[in-house]
């Protein structure tokens, strides 16, 4: 007799047998026992996940001769012959190959009549959703009103290529991947029965390689039993499969664990010696780095046969579990740049290189606290040394407790911070004399501790006094610490004083504004910004209105001659003069013209707008930081107003 594959050998005959699917077979089991039998199914998934072993299954529990049953005994006429593929009344189509409307009208002709032998004619359509939109259209009547002997089973890998027509008269079972577990499980229950040998790492591998297809898996356990010869190893199926040595990934972690730039690279040279992928090398990185994850956190996840389950423990305990979570994101990222890199290895070799970037103490020195030696007081200059300085510089100020946080640049800009707002006093170079006279040294208290990424602390409510009267800060004067060598080489810090920043230039002479004139005659008082925010204007006529400023305004008896001066000519384009020139005759009661100039502008609706917003908003303003419970709050907590946050109403 000829070698029969696995897949076809050990195909599963009943519902127990069936490996996985137990929602699709719970569902099946308990219609066919209550005899609540639906005319067409649909079943769809990946490939070899089962889909004909079901419906063959279903054929058998609908035509075997001990009646309907969820169990059926195999061993009869209609059993068999389903088994053997040679049912008359069990019919398998493939819609690839035969797809059109001919195809179906013929299937749904033979359909009408009744089964030869059997209790139902069952036909099984397999990749249904390749039929075209005419063979769907023609099948949608018998699909929803079958004889009562005719039961479809449709089968597809994709199901939204079939239309909502057909979806909607079928009842539809999701068959899902494989996990690994099960189809580890399965193989080795197999090639006992086969009296194999087989390394349980390699069925493992076989596994996964399968990807949630038991069809698959059982192929490549043939390909790796005919590679081997007889036996499954983890070397063959590696060898098979062309899948990375895990020893590769074990020396990079250590070489990471060790800050050892040079040992990933040597790595990656080898890899590139043998010409393995570097995709598939990011790809089982980052699974074993989930496994030293499930190791650190949840040690009883982690599966007692993988065969790194030793080199796993050691790596978990040598990383942190925050940088596992780090590299393991890196891994997954650094694949998916992969085909943005110049070459793989490059790509490759920048994500260790990321890796190793981001391992605690690369990438220079630990940051060191910078602490400032207070600084003596000065003794008196002795009688041999008679042009020495007499004031010493003030003592610094303590360094807050933040300081051995911070980098070295952070903490010396901090430290003149601190140093700038100490009380001292200026060091002025003085003739000899015979009692010099000492600065008193001042100790003022130690800053209150500012984290680095917030500036100081404004200073309290009280201090501000009135809200219009505090002073600029850029006329106040900054003063910087600056080393004086005396003729006798000491070094004293003296306080030069920086000279201010010179005042900006004036700016430019604004356009006079124009006092409003009554015109008694018209019965207005001249305001033109007033009458133009009144006007029933939009679009440009309205801007029109509200950015001219009045320069003269003549009551002519039989009309009213109005000159404006605008700042843009484009505000006089497609007839807004005429517009506006309407508005003000129906405004007035009388002809009114209309003259513009250009030129700048001052007394217009808009400026006056912005000076009543800018007005309240001061007024507003204002009367918050006079608010006692405000002032409260930033005397008691520190609080400060967020500027542009308050909205006048």
């Amino acid at each position: 007799m000829s070698y029969q594959v696995l897949a076809r050998k050990y195909r599963p005959k009943s519902f127990e047998t069936l490996v996985g699917q137990e929602h699709v077979v719970r569902a099946l089991t308990h219609a066919l026992e209550q005899q609540r039998l639906h005319h067409a199914y649909l079943f769809t998934g990946t490939r070899g996940v089962g889909k004909t072993t079901l419906s063959r299954i279903l054929a058998k529990s609908l035509n075997c001769e001990t009646g309907i049953t969820a169990k059926p005994c195999g061993t009869c006429e209609a059993c068999t012959a389903i088994d053997a593929g040679r049912f008359v009344d069990y019919i398998e189509m493939d819609a690839a190959s035969n797809r059109g409307v001919d195809e179906m009208a013929q299937l749904l002709e033979q359909a009408i009549y009744a089964p030869s032998n059997a209790r139902f004619k069952v036909y099984m359509i397999d990749e249904v959703h390749m039929l075209t939109n005419h063979a769907f259209n023609s099948m949608l009547k018998t699909l929803e009103e079958p004889p009562e002997h005719v039961k479809f089973i449709l089968a597809t890998t994709d199901p939204q290529k079939i239309p909502v027509t057909v979806l909607s008269r079928c009842l539809q079972f999701n068959l899902k991947q494989m996990p690994p577990g099960h189809i580890v499980a399965h193989l080795e229950n197999i090639l006992g029965q086969e009296s194999i040998a087989y390394d349980p790492p390699a069925l493992r591998l076989l596994a996964q390689g399968a990807h949630g297809s038991m069809r698959d898996a059982l192929s490549l356990t043939d390909q790796a039993i005919a590679y081997a010869a007889g036996k499954v190893t983890l070397e063959s199926v590696q060898g098979m499969l062309g899948a990375l040595d895990q020893s590769y990934l074990i020396r990079v972690l250590d070489a990471l664990a060790a800050k050892d730039g040079a040992g990933l690279l040597t790595v990656a040279d080898e890899m590139a010696t043998r010409s393995l992928s570097y995709s598939a090398a990011l790809q089982d990185l980052g699974t074993l780095l989930h496994r030293i994850a499930l190791a650190q956190t949840v040690p009883a996840a982690l599966p007692d046969d993988v065969p790194e389950r030793e080199d796993i423990i050691r790596l978990a305990g040598l990383f942190e579990a925050d940088e596992i979570q780090l590299y393991y994101q890196i891994a997954v990222h650094g694949r998916n740049e992969l085909g943005l890199a110049p070459d793989e290895y490059a790509g490759f070799s920048m994500t260790l290189l990321r890796m190793l970037a981001f391992r605690p103490g690369i990438g220079g020195a630990e940051a060191k606290p910078v602490a400032r030696a207070p600084v003596p007081a000065a003794a008196p200059a002795p009688a041999a040394r008679p042009a020495a300085p007499v004031q010493a510089a003030p003592v610094a100020a303590a360094p807050s407790r933040t300081a051995g946080a911070m980098s070295p640049a952070r903490a010396a800009l901090e430290a003149a911070r601190n140093a700038g707002k100490a009380p001292s006093a200026p060091v002025a170079a003085r003739p000899a004399a015979p009692a010099p006279v000492q600065a008193p040294v001042h100790s003022p208290a130690p800053a209150a501790s500012v984290p680095p990424w917030e500036d100081n602390p404004p200073p309290p409510a009280s201090e501000w006094g009135d809200y219009d009267s505090a002073p600029p800060a850029a006329a106040q004067k900054k003063t910087e610490l600056k080393p004086v060598e005396d003729a006798f080489g000491d070094t004293a810090v003296v306080e030069e004083e920086v000279p201010a920043a010179p005042p900006p230039e004036p700016p430019a002479p604004r356009v006079k504004a124009l006092p409003p004139t009554p015109v008694p005659s018209l019965n207005w008082d001249g305001d033109w910004p007033a009458l133009a925010a009144s006007l029933s204007l939009r679009g440009v006529v309205q801007q029109l209105a509200q950015q001219s400023e009045l320069l003269k305004c003549e009551d002519q008896g039989e009309g009213v001659s109005i000159h404006l001066r605008i700042p843009l000519d484009t505000l006089r384009s497609a007839g807004s003069v005429d517009k506006l020139a309407a508005a003000l005759t129906e405004h007035f009661g009388k002809n009114a013209r209309v003259s513009t100039e250009i030129g700048a502008v001052e007394q217009t609706a808009n400026a006056q707008a912005v000076a009543d917003r800018e007005a309240r908003l001061r007024e507003a303003e204002d009367k918050l930081q006079r608010d006692p419970f405000v002032q409260a709050m930033m005397r008691e907590f520190g609080a400060t107003i967020v500027p542009g946050s308050i909205k006048p109403i």
